[in-house]
């Protein structure tokens, strides 16, 4: 049984899509600057990646992310690669 069929179609999860944040510089504010692959529950910001290894600056945007937006949980996922999954904490 995969999740869907267990939990149903609406689990109860919130979560958005492309969600943007603003870019912010000195005196300049552009509406929309970055745009979060997912927002859960309005707590964890989830960004996906396909890349061979995470790097520091996958790590460095995910933090500019929770930063922006003032969440203070992370997730970052990549495909391709086994253990592709870091957990950011902001605080």
């Amino acid at each position: 049984m995969d999740t869907k069929q267990a939990l149903g179609p609406n689990a109860g999860v919130h979560a958005e899509h492309e969600v943007p944040l603003p870019l912010v510089h000195d005196k300049v504010r552009r509406p929309i600057g970055y745009r979060v692959d997912f927002i859960v529950e309005n707590c964890l910001i989830v960004e996906v990646k396909c890349v061979e290894k995470l790097l520091a600056v996958h790590k460095a945007q995910l933090l500019w992310y929770l930063r922006l937006s003032g969440l203070k949980l992370g997730l970052l996922l990549t495909f391709n690669v086994p253990l592709g999954v870091a957990c950011v904490l902001s605080v």
